[in-house]
């Protein structure tokens, strides 16, 4: 590993450590207590299953009727959504450290020894190192994998025998963030975090083809200027909204490569969204509603702060939080109105709700994985 690319694995560790270290600090405000409500819609738990410590920034992946999960120890396995039985399962050798990515028939992830990992039905097809670590999940579409390091190179593979078709290397900022980010499919364009920007790529060769500031970085210094997109994305038709680090949140038409709107907010997790409104909670977990259209505040809600809320996830006409109890949060995306809580088994919340054809995976810090289905 180059001076450089080192640097870059040890900046984002101590960003990943930092964060930690926010969340445990006994200088935090007290979470809000729960308040009394009641109850507008109904939902219920389908089926649990149990794996490893998720003890990195897990995202699953969801497609044809299956969720693919896996733990930090390398446990690996797809269960289909409608009752949670196991398809299949295996252990990926130097454990996972990144998310899964799947198209249905290729499921990829990246280990700790930075080696991205093909899998065809629980069974090994390939591995290839990178120079730098991964935190972000690979994204599996149109026989290529693509994979985007810490230092944010990306590179392309075939799907089928892991040949490395190309890469894409910018020189940057040196801090990044240890953080799932941008690594997303939009038409016939890859879409990847750069920093605050947003980059449409052609993915047959790589060639940068847009380029859009979703935030500009404030601060005095590298710490504070800090201002990565953090994934997953929100797509509705052309538009692709999306949170910054700490800095913003926004819409871009990916299409024509040009930025809609944006709007200063704090916060660290992922936004979820719909036609009307996209939706996410800042630093305080004080949670903000935006006009889609043009991102004017359509309400926002403080009771739930300070409660360490995952990223956000869309079920039905709801907008669902986890917290660091392991509690989920349903608010009416229309006014911020709380229509539902459910627990799980009182560990944090982590990563970001998935959804696949109705069903809603939970995932939490001690590997308890939670399906709910509205009724």
């Amino acid at each position: 590993m180059t001076q450089r690319r080192a640097a870059f694995a040890l900046v984002a560790a101590l960003v990943a450590a930092m964060s930690l270290l926010g969340a445990c600090s006994s200088d935090k405000p007290k979470p809000t207590p729960l308040q009394k409500f009641e109850p507008r819609i109904k939902a219920d738990e389908v089926w649990h299953k149990a794996i490893d410590n998720i003890d990195y920034p897990m995202v699953a992946a969801a497609v044809d009727g299956t969720f693919f999960v896996g733990a930090g120890s390398g446990e690996l396995l797809a269960l289909r959504a409608s009752d949670g039985a196991e398809l299949w399962r295996t252990k990926v050798p130097g454990g996972i450290a990144a998310g899964v990515g799947s198209d249905g028939r290729y499921v990829s992830v990246a280990t700790r020894a930075n080696e991205v990992v093909v899998y065809a039905k629980g069974k090994e097809l390939w591995r290839k190192s990178i120079p730098a670590a991964v935190v972000t999940p690979p994204l599996v579409a149109g026989e290529r994998v693509f994979v985007m390091g810490v230092d944010r190179a990306v590179y392309a593979f075939d799907a089928q025998d892991g040949r490395r078709l190309w890469s894409f290397v910018r020189p940057g900022e040196a801090l990044t963030l240890a953080q799932s980010g941008v690594v997303a499919a939009f038409h016939n364009t890859l879409l990847v975090g750069q920093a605050q920007r947003l980059a449409g790529l052609e993915p047959l060769h790589g060639q940068l083809l847009w380029e859009v500031p979703v935030a500009t970085p404030r601060g005095t210094n590298e710490v504070e200027r800090l201002a990565d997109l953090v994934g997953p994305v929100v797509r509705l038709g052309d538009k692709v909204c999306v949170r910054s680090f700490q800095v913003a949140v926004g819409c871009v038409d990916a299409s024509a490569g040009k930025l809609l709107w944006s709007h200063n907010v704090g916060g660290i997790e992922a936004v979820a969204g719909n036609a009307d409104v996209i939706v996410g909670g800042d630093a305080s977990d004080r949670i903000t509603a935006w006009h889609t259209a043009n991102g004017n505040v359509a309400w926002t809600s403080d009771k739930l702060l300070y409660r360490g809320l995952s990223g956000a996830q869309m079920l039905g006409s709801s907008v669902v939080f986890g917290d660091y109890e392991g509690y989920l949060h349903f608010l009416s995306a229309a006014n911020g109105e709380l229509q539902l809580r459910l627990s799980t088994n009182g560990k944090p919340v982590v990563g970001t709700p998935i959804v696949e054809a109705g069903t809603m995976l939970v995932a939490t810090r001690n590997g308890g994985l939670y399906a709910f289905r509205l009724h």
